[in-house]
């Protein structure tokens, strides 16, 4: 596949590891045993197995009837919000916890915004016994508190971080000067295709899964194994590679990615990294960022917690670079009306995050047999307070 990373690290001008010294053995652990470890038929057995048997795979490819008949067009929703912990994230914290045991870690370390990588990072801990140290904004701490509890009774120690804008991109930081401070039994899981390498290529495969059985089950539903279109909302991008991972050398497939506009791509309240940001380098890659004219990251703003943070994957900033994917955004009030939308009309009630990909569907001009698969990462329980205050002013 021409989408691959290299041997280096990047793909075409993105990505690599840009690391501090004493990061530079696990990372290159990582790097040189990954792919074995991944492709051993030990690891595919087990992985394979708690996909089905604990996370609930495979997640259903669900047609919403109602919003494909608003749209004039037929829509599916992959059902990640259905997967064990109510997102996408179980499937990348699996493998990785599998692959911590197999390097001989026994201390897992995580950031989280939205929460639902802390959750999934904290379960699969429980599951297998090992510590768990969660790093999170003080913001999205205060507006993500169910997740914050799941976390706690897991029995992961949840770490608020007081600096930046006390989000996405401060608990990251935080996570890595931990990584830096315990470098022998601490494994790190990056919950999104950020990072350096290896970790935007490990993340991808293991998200994979979930566009490998949207081929399998559109074959059954539409008697074809492709969409027309694939659209995801994107911040660091896991579920939407996750979505397009399969799809990317077919060019009979349209990818979609959505961003988080926040108050608007012309304001400085935003978080769409990919129309607004310029290449630079944030937490070990070289990718798209939001930064000032001296370099300085700017502070993103997204009404999503999981949405907001500065840089994006280097994979996306490529597709971009390459027009393999188009790139879009959804204001904070564009994204709302779409939860409250689907929740309206088709019984389920989507995660801010999620909001932002269906948002999009009032913005393009469908064709009647277009196969719209729109992935539905996360489910809204955690976001339940910011959509009280928005639809009933409570």
């Amino acid at each position: 596949m021409k989408y691959e990373v290299n041997s280096k690290g990047y793909y075409g001008d993105f990505g690599g590891a840009f690391i501090p010294e004493m990061l530079y053995a696990n990372v290159e652990e990582l790097r040189s045993r990954y792919l074995e470890i991944l492709e051993s038929k030990s690891f595919r057995q087990e992985y394979r197995q708690l996909l089905n048997d604990y996370a609930g795979r495979p997640t259903p490819l669900f047609q919403a009837r109602r919003l494909s008949e608003k749209y004039s067009t037929q829509i599916f929703l992959k059902r990640e919000d259905l997967n064990h912990t109510g997102s996408h994230k179980l499937n990348n914290t699996i493998g990785q916890i599998l692959m911590a045991r197999i390097l001989g870690k026994t201390r897992i370390i995580a950031e989280t915004g939205a929460g639902q990588h802390g959750v999934a990072t904290a379960t699969v801990c429980a599951l297998f016994g090992m510590d768990c140290i969660v790093y999170m904004g003080e913001l999205d701490v205060s507006r993500q508190q169910p997740n914050v509890l799941k976390m706690k009774i897991l029995g992961a120690k949840v770490v608020p971080v007081h600096s930046g804008n006390k989000t996405l991109k401060d608990a990251t930081n935080e996570a890595i000067r931990d990584w830096i401070n315990n470098p022998v039994d601490t494994h790190y899981i990056i919950g999104s295709v950020v990072g350096p390498h290896p970790y935007p290529d490990l993340v991808s495969r293991l998200q994979s899964v979930i566009s490998e059985e949207i081929k399998d089950q559109l074959s059954e539903k539409a008697g074809r194994d492709y969409p027309d279109h694939v659209i995801a909302c994107v911040g660091g991008g896991s579920n939407a590679m996750g979505a397009f991972y399969h799809f990317l050398s077919d060019e009979r497939v349209n990818l979609l990615g959505i961003e988080a506009a926040g108050h608007g791509t012309d304001t400085p309240d935003t978080a769409a990294t990919l129309t607004c940001g310029r290449p630079g380098i944030i937490h070990g890659s070289y990718t798209m960022l939001m930064q000032d004219d001296d370099g300085q990251i700017l502070e993103p703003y997204s009404i999503s917690a999981g949405l907001d943070y500065p840089g994006t994957g280097p994979i996306h900033s490529y597709l971009q670079a390459v027009g393999r994917v188009r790139y879009d955004s959804v204001t904070d009030e564009e994204a709302l009306k779409a939860a409250l939308e689907l929740t309206r009309l088709e019984g389920i009630i989507p995660a801010l995050e999620t909001a932002h990909a269906l948002g999009v569907l009032g913005k393009i001009s469908w064709k009647p047999d277009d196969i719209i698969v729109v992935n539905l990462s996360g489910r809204g329980d955690k976001d339940m307070e910011t959509y009280v205050k928005a639809f009933f002013n409570e």
